[in-house]
């Protein structure tokens, strides 16, 4: 059975994505910090018929990504697809005026840096297979910044600009790389702004397999 590993994985579209790709016969690697959400998670999947589990890892603790992998791999076998997707609210935000290295670090080392570690720990054993799938998901402000969220912003401009990148440079060995952008409050009530109608696209990439970057938008009733 094909893989996907999803760091980030939560309650709301950590979980859809799961189930998206789950139906369509993926065993189910969920990465996160803690390590008894994870395993409720993996259980409620496993109640739906799909084959889960929780890995625990911190995205700003690289050697637990590492280890987290290694885990899947001894596991399940190989990542198939991985959906990059973490956040930290612990971070807070910073205005454009007021950024500055002590609050576009911590951004940085999170996002960019740490996506960056995350994504690498896959790419050797797809370029080896020939085939794989990388999805990179950051808010809006990727694209379309705004003032309030300076620093997020930087990062997550940062992060796409390498994804777009990869998407140039592993096509040629049969990796399908694209970044995703949600411009959605996310359970709002918009119909398209349901977790599960935003978990669906990310399959119509994984099928597509062609555009790079996908801006999903979803704000209007």
């Amino acid at each position: 059975m094909p893989v996907i590993a999803i760091i980030g994985a939560g309650p709301g579209l950590g979980i859809e994505i799961a189930r998206a790709f789950g139906t369509k016969g993926f065993t189910v690697a969920l990465i996160a910090r803690n390590a008894t959400k994870l395993d409720l998670l993996a259980a409620q999947l496993q109640e739906e018929g799909i084959e889960a589990a929780g890995f625990p890892a911190d995205i700003a603790q690289r050697d637990t990504i590492t280890r987290a992998f290694a885990q899947i791999k001894e596991r399940f076998g190989r990542v198939d697809v991985l959906e990059f997707s973490p956040a930290d609210r612990a971070l807070g935000a910073t205005s454009v005026l007021d950024v500055d290295p002590s609050t576009l670090g911590p951004q940085l080392d999170f996002y960019l840096h740490g996506g960056i570690h995350a994504i690498k720990q896959v790419i050797p054993d797809m370029i080896e297979a020939g085939s794989g799938t990388i999805l990179v998901t950051n808010g809006a402000g990727a694209i379309d910044p705004v003032p309030f969220l300076a620093d997020i912003n930087i990062a997550a401009a940062g992060l796409r600009n390498w994804t777009l990148n990869l998407h140039n440079e592993l096509s040629q060995h049969g990796i399908y790389v694209a970044h995703v952008a949600i411009s959605a409050w996310i359970g709002s009530g918009h119909p398209d702004a349901e977790a599960s109608a935003i978990a669906a696209a990310y399959t119509k990439l994984y099928e597509t397999r062609t555009e790079p970057e996908l801006h999903y938008i979803a704000l209007e009733k």
